[in-house]
This record gives structure tokens, sequence and C-alpha cells, in this order.
């Protein structure tokens, strides 16, 4: 469908980007992950040495107790994974059932589609390894439709691009100031009839409030969005933190682990707090996957020394 609000340079901009993509996407896996990966790599972490700084600064602050050897390792690890998520997320203008079940595999399928099957639920993912990959949950349950909450970019030709990206038969995307009424809306008859599965990011930097509740995360005071504890609280939905682990270059394997049933009477940010939980540990594990390039300590905690 075409995007009204796009003018005729746009479009023209748009179909350009498309296509690339695609082309891009039919391309061998060898040519896209270690051709184009490797000369992303060295572009990125090399040549433009994208926010090296914040890069740094991030992983110092997060891990003081490693020496700058080790801080470096992770940094040029952490470079490989930003070139490889780039072409990940090309890879998927051209993505049929069966590769997009060859990129993303599920592990503990059968339980876990024993427990959600026939009900709403939340998915809490972080920024971690390919998440876009995450959309492809559909494709092994087919009774429910993935809504990715997102926030908006600011360029209508880039945001176009990322909607034909992410959105498919299994997977759609819903602004995060729609997020609650979307659901409110749907929650009765689902979308296609499916069941709903609303997936958050909920690792990104929120605006800071004068309520805004402090977490202990990586050796620094952190605020979350808590939009995922509030939806599951208001509308008794289970909540389940995402999982993913690298297993070679392009492929991933999702598991899914529950922290709320949706009925445990829990206090204020407890959902959350065991959410920061399971994201720092699986940072840990395997720090060079999560986006250490982002701002997100820009909000500091009022009335702490520093």
């Amino acid at each position: 469908m075409r995007n009204p609000e796009l003018n005729v340079a746009q479009r023209l901009w748009l179909a350009c980007l498309w296509q690339a993509a695609r082309l891009f996407a039919m391309m061998p896996y060898w040519f896209k992950y270690y051709v184009v990966e490797n000369l992303l790599y060295v572009l990125l972490c090399h040549v433009v040495r994208y926010r090296v700084q914040v890069v740094r600064r991030n992983l110092r602050n997060s891990f003081p107790e490693k020496d700058e050897r080790e801080l470096e390792t992770i940094r040029r690890r952490f470079y490989r994974t930003l070139a490889e998520i780039f072409v990940d997320t090309i890879n998927m203008a051209h993505m049929s059932e069966e590769k997009a079940r060859t990129v993303l595999t599920v592990k503990g399928l059968d339980a876990h589609r024993a427990a959600v099957h026939g009900r709403d639920w939340i998915a809490l993912s972080a920024h971690y390894g390919c998440w876009e990959y995450s959309s492809y949950w559909g494709l092994y349950e087919r009774s429910q439709m993935l809504v990715a909450v997102y926030h908006p970019l600011r360029s209508v030709v880039m945001e176009e691009l990322y909607q034909r990206l992410r959105n498919s038969d299994c997977a759609m995307t819903v602004p995060m100031k729609d997020c609650l009424r979307f659901y409110l809306r749907n929650r009765e008859r689902g979308v296609d009839g499916k069941n709903l599965v609303m997936g958050l990011i909920a690792d990104q930097n929120p605006p800071k409030r004068p309520d805004s509740h402090w977490f202990r995360f990586l050796n620094q005071d952190t605020i979350f969005f808590d939009g995922g504890e509030k939806l599951a609280l208001r509308c008794g939905l289970p909540v389940y933190f995402v999982r993913m682990r690298r297993v070679r270059r392009g492929r991933y394997e999702m598991s899914f682990e529950q922290i709320y049933d949706g009925e445990e009477q829990v206090p204020a940010y407890e959902i959350t707090e065991r959410y920061v939980r399971r994201l720092e540990a699986m940072i840990r594990e395997q720090p060079e996957l999560w986006m250490w390039s982002h701002r997100r300590w820009k909000h500091k905690r009022p009335n702490v020394s520093r």
C-alpha cells in the first residue's frame, strides 16, 4: 500500500532502496556475511570509528572489573556484531518461510507453544543480537500475531522501509504511544483471528520523569521502560523474557523464560526488575551482542554523588 505521506521523490527513493535491499538479500550467504560484513566491520571500527567514545565509556562503566585489553576485545567484537546486524536486517527484504526458519530457531519450542497457545502474552526483548528476527515467532505458532511495539523514525522514507522489512502475515508494528489503546481495542477478537503477542524492546532509554524508578544495571543507576509491566498488570497477561543466542553469522536461537504468569500478586516494578536481572545476565554471557553504541545512560539519578 502506498504511503500518502510520501511525495514523488520520496517514493522513488524508497523504491530504489527496497529493490537494492531485495537484490542484496538474494546474494549468496558467503558474500553477505564474509565479504560485505567484513568490509562494514572495518569501516565502522577502524575508519568511521562509529561512536567509539560512547562505546568505550559504556563498557568501562559497565565492567570496572575488566582491564583495558578485555574491554578492547569486547569493543571490536561489538563492531562486528553491529556490521552483522546491518546485514541481517537487510537480509529480511527477501525472506521465505524456509529461510526464516533457518536464520531463527526456537529452543524449547513445544513446551512454550503449549504454554501460550490460545492466549495473549507479552514478550520483553532487548537490543541484543539481531532482535529483528524475533518477528519470525509467528511462523512457529500460526495462531499468534506478533505486535512489535516501536518508536517511529523521523525519516518517512526509512520509516516506510522498516515497515516493509518488519511487517508480514505473522508480524505487525504499532507505535509505542498507541500500544495500550491498540491492545484494548483488539484483545477480544485479536488480529486476523490470531492471539496477540505484544513484543516490547524494554532496554531503551526512556524519558526521565520525577517518579522514574531506578534499577541497578551493569554497575550503573538506570531507568527502563515499564510499559510492559503496566500492560501485564492491567490486562492480566503473562510476560516472557526473550533470550537470544548467536549460533553463527546470521543465525540465532531464541528461547523464552516466563517472568510473570499474569496472576501473581507482585509489588510495583517487580516484573521489570526480573527482566533487568535476566537481561544483565545475558549481556554478561556475551557482552559483544548488546548495543553499546546507544547513549543509554544520559540520565543521571538525582541526589546521588558520582
